[in-house]
């Protein structure tokens, strides 16, 4: 245990060292993933003292999460964004797929896939990653509301916001976890069916919609949440 005095550990230290360090932990997840995270790798490619680490996050469990935290505040407010203009449907699709492109070369998707499998056998790390991930399905089933409100389709009962919502979501995390393992033999039949949701938006964003009904964003469970917990497409 590290007996220094906090106003030790912390005299002279930049202002912007704690910005320093998640972005090392970052990037560390994306070379290395989560089973080969080291404290200490983290702090030589921040420039700073590994004990600074403890100090300010405690672990490598809440280093992680913070994070995650600190991209998904940036992430989700361009979501809601993405999904609160004035535009089409589809155009929102398409621009949500170019998001996801984004997100997977910066690394974003490997950084949420490595936390996914760590937290199958750490339960502590899932305790506090499993409500973010539920941040980006709330904005998701908000999408599809907003969506249902302005289309006014009639759809079988069983096809209800949370139904397509899911529908969604699990498609594309399992999009993300086939590309990020290397199934290429897969990415003709994915851009297939985003494809064709995206085909099915233009028909239906071109049909006359009288009175069409605008987002609603008081009180969107998802935006209440952004600290916490894909442009990735219908997952976010």
């Amino acid at each position: 245990m590290d007996a220094t005095p906090a106003d030790a550990r912390t005299e002279g230290v930049p202002p912007n060292t704690r910005q320093r360090i998640l972005e090392a932990a970052f990037n560390c997840l994306v070379t290395r993933g989560y089973a080969s995270l080291s404290v200490r790798d983290i702090a030589r490619d921040a420039g700073v003292n590994h004990a600074l680490i403890s100090y300010y996050y405690g672990g490598k469990d809440r280093l992680v999460i913070a994070v995650l935290d600190d991209a998904n505040r940036r992430l989700l407010d361009r979501q809601q964004q993405m999904y609160d203009a004035q535009i089409g449907f589809a155009e929102k699709w398409a621009r949500a797929r170019r998001y996801y492109e984004a997100d997977l070369a910066s690394g974003f998707i490997r950084v949420q896939a490595e936390l996914w499998a760590a937290s199958l056998s750490n339960a502590e790390l899932r305790e506090q990653f499993l409500p973010r991930i539920q941040a980006w399905k709330q904005l998701v089933l908000d999408g599809v509301r907003d969506a249902l409100r302005a289309y006014r389709v009639d759809l079988p009962e069983a096809f209800s916001a949370e139904a397509i919502a899911t529908l969604l979501s699990e498609f594309w995390l399992g999009m993300e976890f086939s590309q990020l393992i290397g199934a290429s033999g897969e990415t003709a039949r994915h851009d297939a069916a985003l494809d064709a949701v995206e085909a099915l938006l233009r028909m239906l964003d071109a049909r006359p919609h009288p009175a069409r009904a605008q987002p609603e964003n008081k009180g969107r469970p998802g935006s209440q949440n952004r600290t916490s917990p894909n442009g990735r497409g219908s997952r976010k």
